[in-house]
Formats: C-alpha cells, structure tokens, sequence
C-alpha cells in the first residue's frame, strides 16, 4: 500500500477509535509530576511567608526562621512583638501554608516509602539500556503468543524489547520492557523503533494490530514486521496497513496438525530444524547485499556448497518472487536476493561470513561429516 494511503487509513482509524488519554503514557511522568508538584508548591509557600515576615519588619535570618516555624506548627513564639498586622499575616500563613505543607510532605514520604522513587530509577536504568540497543526485535503484546515469541527469540540469542500496558504481564521480565500503549508513537520511539530488526504484533483486537502495524511503518518504512491476525479474513488487512507477514496462529495450528497426520517425518524434521535450540543443524536466510563480494557472481563460480559446506536448498531472486529450488550453477546472486541454506551453525555463520560486506577471504569453511555436501547429522549440545 503507497505511504499516502496507509497515512490516510490512519486517520480514518484514530477518528474512529480516539486514543484514550493516559492510556499509553509511560510510567515515571506521574512520579515526577507529583514530586515536582509537591516540592514546587512547598518552596511557594516558604518564599510568601518568608517575602511577608520581611516586609513587617524581620530581617531575612528571623523570616526565614518565623517562616518555617508557623509552617511546621513548632510554636517557639514570635521572634518580634505579634501586632495585629503580624497576627494577620500568620494567620494566612497558618490557613494556607499548613494544610499545603503537611498534605505535599505526605506525598513525598508516601512516594518514598511505596517504592516509586525506586522503580523510578529502575525504569531509568531500563530506559537506558533500550536506548544502547541496536538489531533488537519489539515484542508488542506479551499474551500467549507473545510469551512463546519471546522466548524462541530469547533461546536463539536474538535480543527482545517487550512492550505491554498490562503490568503484571511484563513486571517479572528480566528483559528490556515498557510499560504502555504500543499503539502510540512516543511509546514505539521509547522501544527503540529506529534501531529495531523487527517488530512482532500480538494484541488483543486486530484493530489495534491494524493501528499498530500503520503507526509503527509509518515510523520505519523498511521495518519488518509481523502481525497476529485473529480471524482469516484480517490477514490480507494486515498486509494492506502495511505488515510484512501476518499470521493466524490457529490457522498454522491446524495446517501442522494435518502434516503430522499425513507426513509426520517430514512436519517432524522442519519443526526440530526450525524451533529445537539444542541441536546443531538450521535452516537459515542469508541476504546479498549490494557491497557483498558475491552480488554479480554465479553459484557455479563461487562452489559456496564446497566452500561452506552448507546445502544450499533454494534462492529467491527478490522480495516477493517465488523460490528456486535447489539452484542450480549458473544461477547468479543478484543484490538484495536470497539463499536458503541448511547446515550446522558453524557452516552458516561461514556462509554468512561470505556473503558479508568485509569476509576476508572466501577460504574453505567447515565441512559436513563425510564430505562437504554429504547428509548433515545433527548434533545434541550437552
């Protein structure tokens, strides 16, 4: 969908669906609103009782001391002889000053003593360790998929920011998380949105997926991003708003179902390949891009089988074209195309090395047991 269109379609939506106000806020602004409220209001009401003693005649020490003293209830006495102006002005000092003073020092002590001001720091810490992250993945939405997500992402070494408005979903994490409406900007920016690989979308309504995933390409056009959808019919929504997969998990769920049913090795083999952390073998993806030293080269010249020892099982010329299986040697790496290659993680990082800007040289890399090309036995770590 061209941006214009997408920015058009978020319009419609937010007068459709308003943002709730405060819904998204992060948390910390209403701690520091509240000290500063509190601390602000309490030098106010020193300075007029300070600024009204001098004008009746204290000098700024017996003030500055009368002051405080009418304000904390101590009741020394008075510095200098109560006339009826003084006795006035004390007066208003007491009605207005006491009742400010002690409400504002129960709201700092209780700020204290309930724990904000150190989960206040602890989300500066938090904010600030987002901050110094590059290459991550936004996990936004952190239910049941969301959980399995993170913790697939998390098992490979793929770094995870995760973003929810319901606290006690994201409070127990030891991973970077945010507590707010991944819907709004200000909070997508917090997660670091311009330094992210991906961001996965697993909310509660496909309407605020559809919001989300317009929100967040409208932030990072060449963002990857992938959609929860609900319903069948949501899928091809979700793709039009912007998404660059969308996934009904049920959907999938079903389809996996009837392939162990029916070819239960083969479901088998694709699901330990793809999702079982303690083996050695994976399929991976490995872009070409414009610098890499193999753009422009034919598979046939560069032998990457050979000099790998990854199996390279399919190469995809260009986003959204279809796959060639197997290809053959004549098959040229165009930039921006794309090898699916199987082998152990040592021969893809090889490869992968290769296909880099800056791999040195394209020397001979791990080979498979028996043979560079010959069948990849797993391995399972200790």
């Amino acid at each position: 969908m061209p941006r214009r269109h997408r920015v058009a379609c978020r319009a419609a939506y937010l007068r459709c669906y308003p943002e709730r106000p405060g819904r998204g806020s992060i948390a910390n602004v209403s701690i520091v609103r509240r000290m500063s409220l509190a601390i602000g209001s309490l030098l106010v009401i020193t300075v007029y009782g300070v600024v009204g003693y001098m004008i009746l005649g204290y000098n700024l020490l017996d003030a500055v001391y009368q002051a405080v003293m009418t304000l904390t209830t101590v009741g020394y006495g008075e510095v200098l002889e109560a006339t009826p102006v003084r006795k006035a002005f004390s007066t208003s000092l007491m009605i207005l000053g006491v009742g400010i003073a002690l409400y504002n020092l129960t709201v700092m002590v209780g700020t204290v003593t309930e724990g904000d001001v150190r989960k206040y720091f602890e989300r500066r810490r938090m904010d600030k360790r987002i901050s110094g992250m590059g290459g991550h993945v936004i996990m936004c939405g952190h239910g049941r998929v969301g959980r399995s997500a993170r913790e697939h992402l998390k098992n490979i070494g793929s770094q995870v920011v995760v973003v929810d408005n319901v606290p006690d979903r994201v409070m127990h994490l030891e991973d970077p998380h945010l507590i707010g409406d991944c819907t709004r900007d200000e909070v997508l920016r917090a997660a670091g949105i311009d330094r992210a690989r991906a961001l996965i979308a697993t909310l509660e309504t496909d309407a605020d997926t559809v919001y989300l995933t317009l929100s967040a390409r409208a932030l990072r056009p060449d963002l990857v991003i992938i959609a929860r959808a609900r319903t069948v019919d949501s899928k091809e929504k979700l793709v039009l708003a912007g998404a660059t997969r969308a996934v009904n998990p049920q959907l999938i769920g079903g389809r996996r179902m009837a392939a162990f049913a029916l070819n239960a090795h083969v479901a088998e083999f694709l699901d330990v390949v793809m999702h079982d952390e303690e083996l050695d073998f994976r399929i991976e993806q490995i872009r070409i891009p414009v610098d890499s030293p193999l753009a422009g080269r034919s598979l046939g010249e560069l032998d990457l089988e050979q000099s790998s020892g990854a199996r390279l099982l399919a190469h995809r010329p260009g986003p959204r074209m279809p796959f060639a299986p197997h290809p053959s040697s004549d098959t040229v790496l165009e930039p921006g195309s794309v090898l699916i290659a199987f082998g152990t993680m040592a021969q893809i990082e090889h490869l992968m090395d290769q296909a880099s800007p800056d791999p040195g040289t394209l020397g001979a890399g791990p080979a498979a047991p028996g043979g560079p090309v010959s069948p990849i036995i797993a391995r399972t770590s200790a």
